[in-house]
């Protein structure tokens, strides 16, 4: 297929551009909101979806005609039937947008069904466009890309510039303090005690590191763009993104990248490691060393570093698989976070969906070994996980994947939001600071809500 791209010049940013298409059912923005000089350069926006593809349990739905497949190669057969060459420097100009849920990991493993399921939505839904609008956040450039597939290109590519063209900026309001009340999955004393199981199961050698994590959910009268607004604006993250359904609405400010494929360049960025952020800046300075010097979260991210090697050196050529970065520390709103990176170079003949299908779901949210942790997080996590600690992000036609973990992210369906919080647990694990370590996690959730 042959593509068309235009530059528009406009003062808007990505947030500013999405509002002006958001009453659009199924536009979606992939909105990066920090580091613009690296991991937040590009911001994306799906306008004039062309195909939208869904699964659940092995059947596959494309505009309401259900059929049963598998979730990965279909995807797969679509990227191949739509495929483009990109000649440009931008990474991602024309595709889907879209997430895999983590309870789609039963297509991949075989896991025992235990947790309560408790919302009805695709464990998968990918929405592919004939427009994406590209917002390169460091140069401030926005393009229009067009397939030309529901309108001419030129006519989209007007239609849209226009539109762009005669846009305001957003206006934020101060976020107000916690005022609602959450229900959670598990009582404190409840949470507590499943850790001790968590550290019998590492004491008895099943594991040695599994992600715990408990779900909230409230009642809400505000409409989801407002509550996205919002997060974006008190909790900025690389990775966010709003994704407005035919029936629910998905609010993520993630800071953690599942897989980015870029030329055949894989990487994967893990985080483990979590401290608040403190109340003046000595308390942040001292709690940023805490983390730094914890031998107990250095070796949490070790194991999910061998995990996440041990994934990719399955899809990569021999020898490409390196740590490029191993105890990072990076600032958010609330938390500090330790992070590490890793990259390898995809075997000539692995394609992108093969890739994420042999590293998803992420290791940093499942535990090592990875499997027998998402057999012990069915056990003891009440209800699924959901989209929870899946990931989304674009699959572009010429190959090109960016993809994040869910989390820090409100799922919205009728009128409650559930969101889930978690965190790694060890033989040195302390009860009470795990707990805490989830609600630190959930503050700029609990707000905005």
């Amino acid at each position: 297929m042959k593509l068309t791209i235009e530059k528009v010049h406009t003062k808007l940013d990505g947030f500013d551009i999405y509002s002006l298409f958001k009453e659009n059912l199924d536009t979606i923005l992939l909105d990066s909101v920090r580091d613009k000089e690296t991991l937040g350069r590009y911001s994306f926006i799906g306008v004039n979806c062309f195909l939208k593809f869904k699964s659940k349990n092995g059947m596959c739905n494309i505009f309401g005609k259900a059929y049963a497949g598998d979730t990965f190669e279909e995807l797969n057969k679509i990227l191949k039937e739509y495929y483009i060459e990109n000649n440009t420097e931008l990474p991602f100009v024309a595709g889907g947008m879209g997430y895999f849920s983590y309870d789609l990991g039963r297509e991949l493993e075989e896991l025992p069904n235990i947790a309560k399921e408790d919302i009805d939505i695709p464990h998968c839904c990918y929405n592919f466009y004939d427009n994406i609008i590209i917002i390169d956040n460091l140069k401030k450039n926005t393009y229009i890309s067009a397939l030309g597939i529901l309108k001419s290109q030129k006519d989209s590519i007007y239609d849209i510039k226009s539109r762009i063209q005669n846009g305001n900026k957003v206006l934020y309001e101060k976020v107000g303090d916690i005022t609602n009340k959450f229900t959670s999955d598990f009582q404190k004393n409840r949470y507590i005690n499943t850790l001790s199981k968590v550290r019998a199961y590492i004491k008895s050698g099943d594991i040695y590191i599994t992600n715990l994590s408990q779900r909230y959910s409230c009642s809400i009268n505000r409409n989801a763009y407002e509550i996205y607004k919002d997060l974006r604006h008190i909790n900025p993250a690389p990775f966010a993104a709003f994704m407005n359904f035919e029936d629910f609405n998905i609010i993520c400010s993630s800071p953690e990248r599942f897989l980015s494929i870029r030329d055949r360049v894989v990487e994967t960025r893990p985080i483990k490691g979590t401290m608040p952020r403190g109340k003046d800046v000595d308390e942040d300075i001292k709690n940023k060393n805490i983390l730094i010097n914890s031998e107990k979260d250095k070796a949490e991210l070790l194991n999910v570093v061998d995990l996440e090697r041990n994934d990719l050196s399955k899809v990569c050529k021999p020898k490409s698989v390196k740590v490029t970065q191993l105890f990072k520390l990076e600032e958010y709103s609330t938390v500090f976070h330790l992070v590490s990176t890793v990259v390898g170079e995809l075997k000539e003949e692995v394609g992108p969906i093969e890739c994420i299908k042999a590293c998803f779901p992420g290791g940093s949210i499942t535990g090592t070994p990875k499997i027998r942790s998402m057999e012990i997080i069915e056990e003891l996590e009440p209800v699924r996980r959901n989209i929870y600690t899946g990931a989304l992000g674009y699959l572009g036609f010429d190959g090109n994947v960016d993809l994040n973990i869910i989390i820090r992210t409100i799922l919205i369906k009728g009128n409650k939001a559930y969101f889930g919080v978690g965190g790694g647990i060890t033989w040195d694990s302390n009860e009470k600071s795990e707990y805490d370590e989830t609600i630190d996690k959930a503050i700029a959730l609990m707000r905005v809500l």
